[in-house]
């Protein structure tokens, strides 16, 4: 995967095509905003330029080729005059597919899968991001060793003095990949071991989590900068962060929380990544309030969101979980559109409309998430001896005390909790 890295001097020269299959399970979008998005793709990686874009429309996919005979050479000759060094198909391209069209076209080749894993490569900062990509890579590229030339058709000599029909290199690097595999989830599973310790910790002294979901690009990170005054890498490009990041948040009433920014979600997101990222993504099943942030002014919001609710199943959060749509980017709509959405908005008790790049609607919001968070609050009187000292910080920890009076021999507290807060204090 390291092959759009090793020239410093020139990028390399992209050329995207968004396939059109004309099938249900992509009539969600539309293949203009399709094509769109991936050269967004494209463009998020460093030393790349993209040279041309369009849209291939399919009614069936050719076994070997993907595309007919007369459209690969059309390309071809298009590719051509654009000096073109690399192929970025928007779609599922088989192992088999994929050679033949390098072949053909000679250039290198890759599919959304492959592109997506390219920028994650790029932008894992952390031991655990980094291992998290390695495993996507190796579990992809296990099944595309059928794109690795000649070398994997000779065979190598058996053991013993017969020999025997022998191993094929095919095998070899097979076997190879699936030991790698197992080392680094070996070495993720030491990472998951201590992100737990780290959650029991956030348990014991227990401020609720709010975690931020969306699509990428919908502004989640400016949002968390916004609402934390943290200094989180936000860029209009698509994964412009990838590894999770967790600050507190202090709600209007004083009242603590924890706020979680995760990775963003996008449509077809690989299902290695899936998996490889799931460590990371049960921040999300762990959260006491899901915000999923909306780019409101994106013409396809609504088919985004219908992915990013699809990738939430797949995780296993559950339909009951405590959710508010954050409706964000309301500065870049039309007046007339933004005075219908915030029409619209006043309606539903489970949206907020903001604009995380100018604040408004940011006090609304955390208002709302400390009304969401303290549904369940009640208020209670409880005396503690003074030498009680463990839990008498609990509570001003858990930022759940109104008032208290001090006693000869104990300290009186007005409370303001949770039932899962009162049962983690019983536990102490």
């Amino acid at each position: 995967m390291s092959d759009l890295h090793a020239s410093e001097a020139a990028p390399t020269r992209a050329w995207v095509l968004h396939i059109d299959l004309k099938d249900a399970r992509h009539a969600r979008r539309l293949p203009e905003n399709g094509l769109a998005e991936a050269v967004s793709l494209a463009r998020a990686l460093p030393r790349l330029e993209v040279v041309g874009s369009e849209v291939v429309r399919l009614g069936k996919p050719t076994p070997g080729m993907l595309f007919g005979s007369g459209k690969v050479a059309e390309l071809k000759t298009r590719m051509t005059e654009a000096e073109t060094d690399l192929v970025l198909v928007d779609g599922a391209v088989s192992p088999v597919q994929q050679r033949n069209l390098e072949k053909a076209w000679g250039v290198k080749l890759l599919d959304r899968t492959g592109l997506i894993l390219e920028i994650f490569a790029d932008r894992a900062r952390t031991r655990e991001g980094v291992l998290q990509v390695e495993l996507a890579a190796l579990s992809y590229q296990r099944t595309r060793l059928v794109r690795a030339w000649t070398h994997l058709e000779r065979q190598r000599g058996g053991f013993g003095f017969v020999g025997g029909p022998g191993e094929t290199q095919i095998e070899t690097d097979r076997r190879a990949i699936d030991e790698q595999i197992i080392k680094i989830k070996r070495q993720l599973e030491k990472v998951v071991k201590t992100r737990e310790l780290h959650r029991a910790a956030r348990r014991r002294v227990p401020f609720p989590l709010v975690a931020l979901v969306g699509y990428t690009n919908a502004g989640k990170s400016t949002l968390f900068n916004r609402m934390t005054g943290a200094e989180v890498m936000a860029k209009d490009m698509l994964f412009a962060t990838l590894d999770p990041t967790m600050r507190g948040l202090v709600l209007p009433s004083g009242q603590k929380a924890i706020l979680s920014d995760t990775v963003g979600f996008i449509s077809d997101l690989p299902h290695e990544l899936v998996a490889a990222f799931r460590a990371t993504l049960e921040e999300v099943l762990e959260a006491d309030l899901i915000l999923h942030v909306r780019d409101i002014s994106h013409p396809e919001t609504e088919e985004q969101a219908a992915d990013v609710g699809d990738i939430l199943e797949t995780l296993g959060v559950d339909e009951d979980v405590a959710l508010i749509e954050v409706w964000n980017k309301i500065d870049c709509l039309r007046p007339e559109t933004r005075e219908a959405l915030l029409v619209q908005d006043a309606r539903r008790g489970d949206v907020q409309a903001v604009s995380a790049l100018t604040g408004e609607g940011i006090a609304a919001l955390l208002g709302a998430i400390e009304a969401r968070l303290g549904t369940d609050a009640t208020d209670e009187v409880l005396e503690l001896g003074h030498a009680d000292g463990r839990r008498r910080a609990w509570l001003h920890n858990a930022g759940v005390v109104l008032a208290e009076a001090q006693g000869d021999d104990t300290t009186v507290f007005t409370l303001r909790w949770t039932a899962r807060q009162k049962a983690e204090f019983a536990a102490l």
